[in-house]
Protein backbone atom coordinates (compact mmCIF):
# COMPACT_ATOMS: atom_id res chain seq x y z
CA UNK A 1 0.00 0.00 0.00
CA UNK A 2 2.98 2.59 0.82
CA UNK A 3 4.10 1.90 -2.61
CA UNK A 4 0.93 2.51 -4.38
CA UNK A 5 0.35 5.78 -2.36
CA UNK A 6 4.20 6.93 -3.34
CA UNK A 7 3.38 6.37 -6.75
CA UNK A 8 0.60 8.41 -6.58
CA UNK A 9 2.56 11.35 -5.19
CA UNK A 10 4.78 11.04 -7.83
CA UNK A 11 2.15 11.09 -10.77
CA UNK A 12 0.36 14.26 -9.08
CA UNK A 13 3.78 15.75 -8.56
CA UNK A 14 4.21 15.37 -12.72
CA UNK A 15 0.65 16.28 -13.35
CA UNK A 16 0.67 19.05 -11.53
CA UNK A 17 3.87 20.43 -12.89
CA UNK A 18 2.86 19.23 -16.66
CA UNK A 19 -0.44 21.43 -16.33
CA UNK A 20 2.02 24.52 -15.30
CA UNK A 21 4.61 23.79 -17.79
CA UNK A 22 1.69 24.04 -20.64
CA UNK A 23 0.04 26.86 -19.06
CA UNK A 24 3.58 28.93 -19.10
CA UNK A 25 3.80 27.29 -22.89
CA UNK A 26 0.43 28.90 -23.72
CA UNK A 27 0.85 32.48 -22.76
CA UNK A 28 4.56 32.74 -24.13
CA UNK A 29 2.98 30.92 -27.46
CA UNK A 30 5.31 28.10 -27.76
CA UNK A 31 5.42 24.02 -28.25
CA UNK A 32 2.99 22.43 -25.91
CA UNK A 33 2.34 19.24 -23.91
CA UNK A 34 -0.10 17.60 -25.97
CA UNK A 35 -3.69 16.81 -24.23
CA UNK A 36 -3.13 13.49 -24.15
CA UNK A 37 -0.19 13.23 -22.02
CA UNK A 38 -2.17 15.90 -19.83
CA UNK A 39 -5.43 13.50 -19.57
CA UNK A 40 -2.96 10.29 -19.27
CA UNK A 41 -1.37 11.39 -16.28
CA UNK A 42 -4.53 11.88 -14.68
CA UNK A 43 -5.96 9.29 -15.56
CA UNK A 44 -2.98 6.58 -14.15
CA UNK A 45 -2.80 8.34 -10.64
CA UNK A 46 -1.99 11.81 -11.06
CA UNK A 47 -6.00 13.24 -10.92
CA UNK A 48 -5.03 14.79 -7.51
CA UNK A 49 -2.28 17.04 -8.73
CA UNK A 50 -3.62 17.01 -12.10
CA UNK A 51 -6.79 19.23 -10.96
CA UNK A 52 -4.76 21.31 -8.16
CA UNK A 53 -2.95 22.18 -10.87
CA UNK A 54 -6.10 22.87 -13.54
CA UNK A 55 -7.57 25.32 -11.10
CA UNK A 56 -3.77 26.76 -9.68
CA UNK A 57 -2.83 27.66 -12.96
CA UNK A 58 -6.65 28.19 -14.76
CA UNK A 59 -5.44 26.03 -17.26
CA UNK A 60 -7.94 23.84 -18.94
CA UNK A 61 -11.06 24.27 -16.89
CA UNK A 62 -13.43 25.44 -19.80
CA UNK A 63 -12.75 21.81 -21.34
CA UNK A 64 -15.12 19.78 -19.71
CA UNK A 65 -13.51 16.26 -20.92
CA UNK A 66 -10.79 17.55 -18.56
CA UNK A 67 -12.60 17.24 -15.08
CA UNK A 68 -14.23 14.04 -16.61
CA UNK A 69 -11.04 12.28 -17.41
CA UNK A 70 -9.39 13.87 -13.87
CA UNK A 71 -12.54 12.77 -11.71
CA UNK A 72 -12.56 9.14 -13.37
CA UNK A 73 -9.14 9.08 -12.72
CA UNK A 74 -9.46 9.85 -8.66
CA UNK A 75 -12.26 7.26 -8.54
CA UNK A 76 -10.33 4.59 -9.92
CA UNK A 77 -7.41 5.75 -7.51
CA UNK A 78 -9.86 5.85 -4.52
CA UNK A 79 -11.16 2.29 -6.03
CA UNK A 80 -7.73 0.58 -5.78
CA UNK A 81 -6.55 2.37 -2.46
CA UNK A 82 -9.77 0.80 -0.73
CA UNK A 83 -9.01 -2.84 -2.59
CA UNK A 84 -5.40 -3.09 -1.43
CA UNK A 85 -6.83 -1.50 2.21
CA UNK A 86 -9.39 -4.01 2.23
CA UNK A 87 -6.78 -6.87 1.63
CA UNK A 88 -3.54 -6.14 3.53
Amino acid sequence: MKYYAAYLVMMSVIAFVLYGIDKSKAKHNRWRIKEATLLLFGLLGGSVGALIGMHLFHHKTKKWYFHAVNLLGLCVMAAVMFLLWKHR
